[in-house]
């Protein structure tokens, strides 16, 4: 059954509901976030969200980890100057978030740190506040950046700062 309504729930998502959800002005407040927080860290964080998954990747039972590890590669979030790529993934049609962190990041992030923000973000996702839910997530990476990968001279914008919707 489970398997049925996930089905059902990829197929009757569309690119609409992500423009319902994240109105050009959301996307835009979204990117003047991810623009500041990277000020006070070496990071560089994405955030995509996509609807659903391409019918390969359904049939396949594809997680939305493993989606989410996919665009991160995709995306070339690994490609930067201090390994600081973290990709937040959002699944509009399991309703789950990712967080996919590089490797300089992740050798000091626990990952257990990174489930508590995807769980906050989904909450309020849940509750209809999308753009709230990202500002919540952008701000909590921000925190933990500050605090394991804080800005120190050269401090390069590698990826765009723009939302992605796939």
């Amino acid at each position: 059954m489970k398997k049925l309504m996930r089905l059902f729930k990829h197929l009757t998502a569309t690119r609409w509901q992500i423009m319902h959800r994240f109105p050009r002005r959301s996307l835009n407040t979204v990117e003047a976030a991810i623009r500041e927080s990277e000020k006070l860290h070496m990071g560089e964080l994405r955030f995509v969200v996509e609807a659903a998954l391409e019918w390969p990747e359904l049939f396949a039972g594809t997680t939305s980890r493993q989606r989410a590890i996919a665009v991160f590669s995709q995306l070339r979030v690994w490609d930067t100057e201090h390994n600081s790529g973290v990709l937040i993934y959002l699944l509009l049609a399991d309703h789950k978030v990712e967080i996919v962190a590089d490797r300089g990041i992740n050798s000091r992030v626990n990952q257990s740190e990174w489930l508590s923000i995807c769980q906050d973000m989904e909450s309020q996702f849940r509750t209809g506040h999308f753009e709230n839910g990202v500002l919540l997530g952008v701000a909590a990476i921000t925190a933990l950046l500050q605090r394991h990968f804080p800005a120190q001279g050269h401090n390069p914008d590698d990826l765009s700062n723009r939302p992605v919707i796939l």
